[in-house]
């Protein structure tokens, strides 16, 4: 049996306590607080292994020099926690001018409150924790109520590892992740300001975001300010690669353009999804910060074994903070994304009417837009703000029961305007209540469509932060 001292046994006793309770109590650095910065290369949590733990607890013991007075490892250098487990629940009631089937197209986000009625927006359950002083582990598994139907729907949405001992800044991760693309994709609907996904987002990406088994490299850059480039790849088939390989499943239900779906098999690098990012976050003043970022996205698309798509996006977010401020109030946060696409399609025929075959040429389809929102913190616990939403693009979607070409009829290419005021409401920061009304102005409906949303979230548990 191998010895551990005693002194040595103390610490390692008050870090599995810390563990334990880490792992069953809510912690404020994680939360429902969207703005939280995310240390890289924080200290790496222990896993279970006793080999770990008893580096661990060396480690803390000569850096925290605890003695028997002393308060103890949490309150020198936080919890060791082996293991942060967490819930969010989300839920939604409203109203809307729209019937649900046109909701269905409106609010195009798989988590999006988009049922009159009640919505169960989804129940995410966290997984994180610490594989060895070398790996990170995290997994997130969500489940909801489709709309449509009412039948339970669960999916893994992310399982990857990340690397904490890799030199000169590098950060690998490797497994099923949120593409880090702009400022949205990459996070969890929970962290999101407003109760819904972006337009442009749910034409881009796909309900449910862009996601997919892969890997990627991040670099910190040694400055001054926080700077990091990241490149990644990732596969390009699957229901959550919209803009790329995608599936037939998607073809069936929101066909890009209107193009037939082309099986196309991985045989080389170029049949993959390639993605970099640049961001950059800096002090502007004591009370004033911004962070900026620009991605882009390339791979193949299912039109054809010749064809790809491109997607770029810039971002940006300014933040102010009262100096005097009283639990983080009152604050501003503007925060913007523009993206756009191009969609090689591949030159096509539709042959379902044999004495009238409809020959779709070859052409580049072009999608562009974004939005703007901005939310004004004015009293502890309360925040109101606006977000306005809009979409465009140019080449002409194919509509195959009428046989005709035009991007009007297409709800997820058509020009489109949504405006978005929101109350937020959170009595802690583990629960939070938002009322948002939506302004549809789309060129595929006839008058502009009106909804209002009642939104609830609850977190228990403990949730990693999210960056900034």
């Amino acid at each position: 049996m191998h010895y551990i001292p005693a002194r040595k046994s103390l610490v390692l006793l008050s870090a599995l306590c810390g563990a334990l309770s880490g792992g069953l109590r809510a912690q404020t650095q994680g939360g429902l607080e969207a703005g939280a910065q995310e240390p890289r290369n924080q200290e790496p949590r222990s896993s279970a292994r006793r080999e770990a733990l008893e580096r661990a607890a060396v480690e803390t013991e000569r850096a925290a020099k605890v003695t028997p007075q002393s308060p103890g490892l949490g309150a020198q250098t936080g919890p060791l926690r082996l293991v942060d487990l967490s819930l969010d629940i989300m839920g939604a009631a409203g109203v809307s001018s729209a019937r649900d089937a046109e909701l269905e197209d409106l609010k195009g986000g798989g988590h999006d409150p988009k049922k009159r009625g009640f919505t169960l927006q989804q129940a995410e359950l966290s997984i994180a924790g610490a594989v060895d002083p070398w790996f990170q582990a995290r997994a997130h598994i969500v489940t909801f109520l489709d709309a449509a139907s009412g039948e339970s729907v669960v999916e893994l949405e992310e399982a990857y590892v990340t690397t904490q001992q890799l030199p000169f800044g590098l950060q690998g991760k490797f497994g099923t992740y949120l593409t880090e693309f702009g400022r949205l994709n990459g996070t969890h609907p929970h962290a999101w300001d407003w109760q819904d996904q972006p337009v442009m987002m749910t034409r881009l990406f796909g309900a449910d975001g862009m996601r997919g088994p892969g890997a990627r490299l991040s670099w910190l850059l040694p400055s001054e300010t926080f700077a990091e480039l990241t490149f990644g790849v990732q596969n390009a088939n699957g229901e959550t690669m919209t803009s790329f390989l995608a599936n037939e499943e998607v073809y069936e239900e929101r066909a890009l353009g209107g193009r037939f779906f082309t099986p196309r098999e991985v045989r080389s690098g170029g049949d993959l999804v390639y993605s970099m990012r640049a961001t950059t976050a800096f002090d502007m003043t004591d009370t004033h910060s911004a962070a900026l970022g620009a991605s882009a996205l390339f791979g193949p698309n299912s039109t054809g074994n010749g064809a790809s798509t491109a997607i770029y996006g810039v971002d940006a977010v300014w933040k102010w903070k009262a100096a005097n401020a009283e639990q983080g109030y009152p604050f501003w946060k503007v925060q913007a994304e523009f993206l756009v696409r191009d969609f090689e399609a591949e030159a096509q025929q539709d042959d379902a009417d044999p004495l009238a075959p409809v020959t779709l040429p070859g052409q580049t389809l072009h999608d562009y837009g974004g939005y703007v929102q901005g939310l004004y913190g004015f009293a502890v616990g309360w925040a109101a703000g606006v977000r306005v939403d809009w979409a465009s693009g140019s080449g002409a979607s194919y509509d195959a029961e009428q046989q005709t070409f035009g991007r009007i009829d297409d709800p997820f290419r058509t020009d489109r305007v949504r405006i978005s005021p929101m109350l937020a409401w959170k009595p802690s920061e583990f629960s939070r209540v938002r009322l948002q009304y939506d302004y549809d102005d789309s060129d595929h409906l006839e008058d502009p469509e009106h909804s209002v949303w009642l939104g609830f979230e609850v977190l228990i548990g403990a949730h990693p932060p999210h960056a900034y």
